[in-house]
Formats: structure tokens, C-alpha cells, sequence
């Protein structure tokens, strides 16, 4: 397995494919990414060499990914709620924040239904 930015990507997989295995990276900035590190899409991990890793390497460091961008949205999440903005409440009650329906659905967010039972008596 090869390292980039931290992470081991697959060595069988095409490097446009394995790229995607980095936290921020999609398919679309992976292929802008080979082409500024002057890589073919279809080649292989395990074909490449040592100057194109580090090529890729360079590239794949300018972009914040990993790490960095997790303990960004961290931040910028931390700083809607403390701010108390409609966002910020909506992240603290376990909501969801972009102005779906709650009335049936968002189980998801919401998590497991924690029904009662009516005691007779």
C-alpha cells in the first residue's frame, strides 16, 4: 500500500479511484489533481513511480484534507452552536440543519424511537 497525505490507499486500484480513499477528496478534484501532477487518470498505483508519488504527493498537500479539513468543520460546527444561529440549534438538538420534514421521516438524525407504553390501571 502506498502513503498519501497519511493514508493508505490501494495499490490495485487506479490512482484517480485510490485518491478517493483521502477524507476530501472526490472523484472530480482527484482528476484535477493527477493533472496538475502531470499523471495519466488510467494508470495503476502499483505502476507508478517513485517522482510521480511525489509529485502526486505535493499536490494532494496543497489542498487541505484529512486532519485539517475534519478539525475545520469541527470548529465551524462548534462555532454555529455556540453562536446559537438556527444551524447551531437544529446541530444540538440532533436535528436535521437544511430544512427537511420531521414530522414523519429523519430517523436517521433523529435516532431510535423511544415509545412508552400506556400502563393500565
Amino acid at each position: 500500500m502506498a502513503r498519501i497525505a497519511g493514508v493508505d490507499v490501494p495499490r490495485e486500484k487506479r490512482v484517480v479511484i485510490s485518491l478517493t480513499y483521502i477524507y476530501g477528496i472526490g472523484k472530480s478534484r482527484a482528476a484535477e489533481m493527477l493533472d496538475k501532477a502531470g499523471v495519466d487518470i488510467s494508470t495503476r498505483v502499483r505502476d507508478l513511480t517513485e517522482d510521480e508519488m511525489n509529485k502526486i504527493r505535493e499536490v494532494v498537500d496543497s489542498y487541505k484534507v484529512e486532519g485539517d479539513l475534519r478539525r475545520e468543520e469541527n470548529l465551524n460546527v462548534k462555532r454555529l452552536m455556540e453562536i446559537a444561529s438556527y444551524r447551531g440549534i437544529r446541530h444540538r438538538r440532533s436535528l436535521p440543519t437544511r430544512g427537511q420534514h420531521t414530522k414523519n421521516n429523519a430517523r436517521t438524525r433523529k435516532g431510535p424511537v423511544k415509545t412508552v407504553a400506556n400502563k393500565k390501571q
